[in-house]
């Protein structure tokens, strides 16, 4: 009979059940963490504090994130059921308890307590939540789909990017219509609403029935002596290059609305946000893809790199920010870079456990992407806040009047001679990462062979 199940594709085997389905549970419930912009002015008016006050919980929840995937790599190595099922009670216990302090602020405004209870809610205890559930599906879809490992992860972490799109909306509608305490019992009704998803995908998330975890051949044998297989420069190479990415992004994404604003485009700012996260979603899964059908898995970020740069240089040139409104060319170019900045950022996520797989193996893969997931760590404190001093210390705040939808008149203040420095340091960002891509990343075994067997057939 299991044979027969098998061969038919039943559920206990099919992997779409047992990995990509589970894989888009997790990440499309843990990826709402990007939502935070939706509702952190509400929750810094709620509790009596500050936006800049209440937005170290986001630092946090991403600092946390990358911080336990390096730390706790090791537990989802060992039993993907144990760290999933970890994942998914640190997730909702972190949203409800969010949800609590943000009802306790609004009772005792200015309390120091529901400022440091949000941030240990949605900043260390999410913060775990998000760093094992991120990690538990990776290794489990490149196991059941080894000959489109990124197409797999692709799919997985476009979830993740895409999860923003999706809840986005509906966390909005809530806040519309929930009153008054619409903002405490939204976090409330969907840390249940996220417990069953992700429960659900725990109880379906299996490995194949045929892997055995390679057996080590010293026990002192760790995740440093298999990082140390190959020369250390390879893999601080990719360690950079990829917080590198990383922090560009953030950086720009950071400053997006307010970019768009400079455009003449406020009333546009919502669709504009959301096609974004469908370029980041679509950078995940397409890059990934793309890098399926390459010998060096490293050549898709060069591309992302190169992309990035040409971009950055373009708006630079132009002056495209500072002159954009009233200008469709230059408006067509700002966004492109938007939008390239966010597919490259999102491809840069995919491609990783793919390319560390590619160099170092299966065997501690969940371990490896881990630790690299520190590089997200680090950049979710510098990116974000590197923009933020640029614009404060750089260029002449202006006030721009902008028609919305409705016919009415709004003031906005806005910095365009900042975010243009912004993209001075992204840009410089983008090539030392491309070469380091270029000279510390080296070729994988695989390009190697390639290489020879058409030298050879010459």
């Amino acid at each position: 009979m299991a044979e027969n199940e098998k061969k038919t594709g039943g559920w206990r085997t099919n992997k779409w059940i047992r990995a990509a389905i589970p894989a888009l549970l997790l990440h499309c419930s843990i990826g709402t963490v990007y939502c935070w912009s939706i509702f952190s002015q509400e929750i810094a008016d709620y509790i009596g504090f500050s936006k800049g006050a209440t937005e170290w919980a986001f630092s946090f929840a991403i600092f946390f994130l990358g911080m336990s995937a390096a730390f706790l790599g090791n537990v989802v190595e060992k039993d993907i059921h144990k760290s999933s099922l970890i994942a998914t009670i640190c997730f909702a216990v972190g949203m409800a308890g969010t949800g609590f302090f943000i009802y306790y602020g609004g009772l005792h405004k200015g309390s120091v307590l529901a400022l440091v209870g949000i941030y240990v809610s949605y900043g260390f205890i999410m913060g775990i939540g998000l760093g094992t559930g991120y990690l538990s599906p990776v290794k489990t879809l490149m196991l059941w789909f080894q000959d489109r490992k990124g197409l797999a992860t692709g799919l997985a972490v476009a979830g993740f990017g895409a999860a923003k799109a999706i809840a986005s909306p509906i966390m909005q509608a809530m806040l519309d219509n929930l009153g008054e305490n619409g903002i405490w019992l939204m976090f409330l009704i969907l840390a249940g609403v996220y417990f069953v998803m992700m429960f659900i995908g725990h109880l379906l998330l299996k490995k194949p029935e045929g892997w055995h975890e390679p057996a080590k051949k010293d026990k002192s044998q760790g995740i440093i002596a298999t990082i140390k297989s190959k020369p250390i420069a390879n893999y601080i190479g990719i360690w950079l290059m990829f917080y590198i990415n990383i922090t560009c992004g953030l950086a720009l994404i950071s400053q997006e609305k307010m970019i768009v604003k400079c455009l003449g485009l406020a009333s546009f700012v919502g669709v504009i946000s959301t096609v974004s996260a469908i370029f980041n979603a679509g950078g995940r899964l397409g890059f990934s893809a793309w890098a399926d059908t390459m010998k060096d898995r490293n050549t898709i970020y060069k591309l992302i790199f190169v992309l990035s740069i040409v971009f950055t240089g373009a708006v630079l040139l132009s002056n495209g920010i500072k002159n954009g409104q009233g200008n469709t060319l230059l408006i067509v170019l700002v966004l492109s870079l938007i939008f390239v900045v966010n597919a490259g950022y999102g491809g840069g996520f995919s491609n990783v456990p793919t390319l560390l797989s590619d160099h170092y193996g299966m065997g501690s893969i969940s371990a490896i992407h881990g630790i690299t997931l520190s590089a997200w760590a680090f950049a979710g404190l510098s990116g974000n806040q590197m923009a933020n001093w640029i614009v404060k210390r750089f260029g002449t705040p202006v006030d721009i009047e902008h028609v919305l939808a409705d016919g009415t008149i709004e003031m906005v203040t806005v910095n365009p001679t900042g975010y243009q420095y912004v993209l001075y340091a992204t840009g410089v960002l983008y090539v030392v990462a491309l070469i380091i891509c270029l000279v510390l990343v080296r070729p994988t075994e695989k390009a190697l062979e390639a290489k020879k067997a058409k030298a050879a057939s010459k």
